[in-house]
């Protein structure tokens, strides 16, 4: 069954959007433009590699079918298809819709796998114990000019920061995270995460696994619609704020006070906002589950 959206409510649904967007980008722009580096918010467009045009395109997602002239021009788009439904007069008129079914047979690799990676991490527990060391994990021994944000100040210094591993046991279970620990935090991991692995390890506690729901979103866009996207994004940004603020790093100078991991208030204060994030993290998660079901029956 398909929704169908005449062309007064989309559009008003597409400029909503659009100006949603343009205020969530407006200082990355502004900072791009004065070739500005931001070591908080640049990890949403480097790291990841939706581009802000793409994020600003509006898309209603599967299952729903754009009516009117103007919706007409999507009918050249790749992944949509023409079909006729029902007018507001009660008269068949020319529609613009997903072709869900071809999306998914051409995607079916990336879907198999989202739905998969989706319902294995939705199955575990939170697990609340890592304290964001993994910021900590690639700088450990690392000579200044081998960071991942050079320029910025180490809290502690190299020699104390390098203490606060030592003292703790790290347990990442994302893989991206673990790949950028130094050479000789790499060992100090409980587990080793792999790609291939990622089935098994992924769970919802996890900042990175969290941040990453906004990845699998983009990635399947026509098929998911904007707003979820968007909003996948909001999660991750927030999630990079806490991860940037527990790291090594002093980024006070940006307004970013630190949660202090290396201190039983710290500790706590992590803890809490991860398990925030995580109970976010599970409602979009169902979202976009519920999302790839109107593709159709699971490959």
């Amino acid at each position: 069954m398909i929704e169908v959206l005449h062309e007064h409510t989309w559009q008003g649904r597409q400029t909503r959007h659009h100006e949603r967007v343009q205020a969530l980008l407006a200082g990355h722009l502004d900072r791009a433009r004065r070739g500005e580096k931001h070591p908080v918010e640049d990890f949403l467009f480097t790291y990841y590699s939706l581009r802000p045009a793409h994020l600003r395109r509006w898309h209603p997602g599967a299952g729903v079918a754009l009516a009117g002239a103007a919706a007409l021009s999507r009918s050249g788009w790749r992944e949509h298809v023409l079909v006729d439904v029902r007018g507001p007069g009660g008269d068949t008129v020319p529609a613009v819709t997903l072709d869900a079914c071809g999306f998914a047979t051409r995607r079916e690799q990336m879907v198999r796998h989202v739905r998969a990676l989706l319902a294995a991490t939705a199955s575990r527990p939170a697990q609340l114990g890592c304290f964001g060391l993994h910021e900590w994990a690639m700088v450990y021994r690392q000579t200044p000019d081998a960071v991942r944000h050079v320029g910025w100040p180490l809290r502690l210094g190299p020699r104390e920061t390098d203490a606060v591993v030592e003292a703790h046991r790290i347990r990442c279970t994302h893989y991206d995270a673990y790949r950028f620990f130094s050479p000789d935090a790499a060992p100090r991991n409980l587990l080793r995460p792999s790609r291939e692995e990622a089935l098994a390890l992924e769970q919802p506690g996890c900042l990175h696994a969290t941040m990453d729901l906004y990845k699998w979103a983009y990635k399947l866009l026509p098929a998911v619609p904007s707003e979820l996207v968007v909003d996948a994004f909001e999660l991750a940004r927030d999630a990079r704020e806490l991860d940037m603020r527990a790291s090594p790093y002093d980024l006070s100078a940006l307004g970013y006070p630190p949660v202090r991991i290396e201190t039983p208030e710290g500790k706590s204060a992590y803890v809490a906002a991860q398990r925030a994030f995580a109970d976010r993290g599970a409602t979009l998660r169902s979202r976009l589950r519920q999302a790839l079901d109107l593709l159709g029956p699971h490959p």
